[in-house]
């Protein structure tokens, strides 16, 4: 009899605990744990803060982007050392083949302008001085600084220096510590000592 009722309890038990198995641990009743959920998938890796190489390429200035080109700007807080887009594309047009103006993309996407110089004599009056060759503006647009379209740029030029027989390439920049000397000085340009007007000459030797 007591074992009937015993029998009766434990089938209402389990039918008020919807079938889940009690187990008896330490004297305290607990439910089996549930199944573990499954972990979670690995967030996906960040973007490179830098450009992709293959992505990066000089184009001409031409019809198609002058537009673009032209509004183009630095930071504000750059302003001052470097002249604009339009006034670059103004000194190329009057001087001709001396210049070489050229646009930086990464993909689709115009982020700098940069021009280079040949065979320019800065100093006409003085003796063995020899024409020279190299960078006469470089200009990263506001908000894609910082990822290797700057050394991009200036290796270009380089490239190209290089390839017309050069041996070396010649900056000029303003002074100072808010202006480009460390950035052209972790590329290689040493100071000659030189001045160019108000500006700072520095040189690369592709030697």
């Amino acid at each position: 009899m007591g074992r009937r009722e015993g029998r009766g309890r434990s089938r209402r038990e389990n039918r008020e605990t919807g079938g889940r198995a009690l187990t008896r641990v330490t004297g305290m009743s607990t439910e089996s744990p549930p199944p573990a959920s499954p972990t979670p998938a690995p967030p996906p890796p960040a973007s490179p803060p830098y450009a992709s190489p293959s992505a990066l390429r000089l184009e001409p200035v031409t019809p198609a982007n002058i537009d673009a080109a032209l509004e183009l700007k630095v930071r504000p807080d750059q302003e001052r050392l470097v002249a604009p887009v339009v006034k670059s594309l103004a000194e190329a047009f009057a001087y001709g083949e001396t210049a070489w103006p050229r646009l930086v993309y990464d993909g689709e996407r115009l982020v700098g302008f940069v021009m280079a110089f040949f065979d320019v004599t800065f100093y006409p009056d003085r003796a063995g001085d020899l024409p020279r060759s190299g960078l006469w503006r470089l200009n990263i647009a506001e908000g894609t600084q910082g990822k290797g379209y700057g050394r991009f740029a200036v290796e270009q030029v380089a490239a190209e220096i290089r390839r017309r027989g050069g041996s070396r390439v010649t900056v000029t920049y303003v002074p100072g510590e808010d202006g480009p000397a460390g950035f052209y000085a972790r590329l290689g340009f040493r100071p000659t000592g030189e001045f160019s007007g108000d500006q700072a000459v520095a040189e690369l030797d592709l030697s």
